[in-house]
């Protein structure tokens, strides 16, 4: 009877001891800093109480937490990490540590905390979400994979269906791409994004009836780019040119064009026999076509060539680079080329002078400009 008197006076004992030297939490004070979003003020008033050697999973968390709203991802996955070590299969932790690693660019580790949310959750559709964003390829397989499982769990959520539409795509899937897109919308019909997503691939299925009568409905909530491009092809497969035609003219007006664009709308003025039109529209789509730096990069070959000594080859490609475009520095660099290299005196003043001709910048190539028409007086006075 003395011993257990004895043990319940010691444990009264040890109860008020830590009574008294439990930290205090002004309650007031953070509920203040929680209320105006003062994030990183509330983690370090928790620090100042609880210090940093803690082993109490709550507050731990409770400060992960803070400084995760903060921004402060370091000291959130140093207290998040504290608290996982005490609860290794919290999902909430599992995610937030998940999170950090992500927006940190630590991908490797941010699928190592998803994929054990889903060893302890195997139908979480959020965490198979989160995995297949990690991966940035559409033709990659284990986004298709972690695609293929969150849209079986919620076939009805819009952006994995528009994910796992555009992978399907990527393999060239079109009837599978289509279907994704065909129920989600079904569960969302008013989702324009959807809608939108749906377009190219009915184009692909030949369902040209569907895009365009879907297509006119989208362009009167705006002319989006993609709608337009979708639709005139819808027009232009079903024969109807002229109304390609005006849809694609939309997107020169907005300087969206593009090489297909271009060549559609040369297609069309050719079924319209507007052989002039489409002729000029053949040579836009032939012009978007080439990079306008092609030359450039000629000219670039060539003086690689030029300084191996391989000199036809170097001449072959200067003069390719001017059939892109006439630049200048390429006409200068061609009569460099044949007064030092060639020493072909009457070629070299040509190019010379076609240099002058093509008038290259008075500010940033008078040295150049200067040496030119030195030459050309010198190469005058040699014949």
């Amino acid at each position: 009877m003395k011993t257990l008197l004895l043990l319940l006076t010691l444990f009264s004992l040890n109860l008020t001891l830590f009574a008294q030297n439990a930290p205090a939490v002004d309650k007031e004070k953070l509920f203040d800093f929680y209320q105006s979003q003062r994030y990183a003020d509330a983690a370090q008033y928790l620090k100042s109480i609880y210090g940093e050697e803690l082993n109490d999973f709550k507050t731990l968390s409770q400060i992960g937490y803070c400084f995760l709203m903060a921004g402060n991802n370091v000291e959130a996955e140093k207290f998040y990490s504290k608290a996982y070590a005490l609860q290794p299969q919290n999902l909430p932790i599992l995610f937030s540590l998940g999170s950090i690693n992500n927006k940190r660019g630590n991908s490797e580790k941010a699928k190592k905390y998803y994929g054990e949310i889903i060893k302890i959750d195997s139908n979480n559709f959020n965490v198979y979400k989160l995995l297949a964003n990690l991966y940035s390829l559409p033709t990659d397989s284990m986004k298709l994979i972690y695609l293929l499982k969150a849209n079986s769990i919620n076939p009805l959520e819009g952006d994995v269906a528009a994910d796992l539409a555009e992978v399907h795509s990527a393999y060239q899937q079109y009837e599978k791409a289509y279907n994704v897109l065909d129920i989600a919308i079904k569960g969302d019909s008013d989702n324009l994004f959807l809608q939108r997503a749906k377009l190219p691939i009915a184009n692909q299925l030949k369902k040209y009836a569907e895009v365009i009568a879907s297509g006119e409905k989208l362009l009167k909530d705006g002319a989006d780019a993609g709608v337009i491009k979708d639709v005139a092809k819808a027009y232009y497969y079903t024969k109807k040119y002229q109304k390609a035609i005006n849809l694609f003219k939309l997107l020169e007006v907005q300087a969206m064009q593009n090489e297909a664009t271009l060549y559609y709308t040369s297609l069309s003025y050719r079924a319209l026999k507007n052989y002039a039109q489409a002729a000029a529209y053949t040579q836009k789509t032939i012009d978007e076509a080439i990079s306008p730096n092609t030359s450039s990069y000629y000219s670039l070959l060539g003086l690689v060539y030029e300084e191996n000594n391989q000199l036809s080859m170097a001449n072959a490609a200067y003069k390719k680079g001017l059939q892109f475009k006439v630049v200048p520095a390429l006409y200068y660099r061609m009569a460099v080329f044949y007064d030092t290299r060639l020493k072909q005196g009457k070629n070299a003043l040509k190019y010379y002078n076609l240099y002058l001709k093509s008038k290259p910048s008075i500010m940033d190539d008078k040295e150049e400009i200067r040496f030119t028409k030195d030459r050309i007086a010198q190469l005058n006075l040699t014949d």
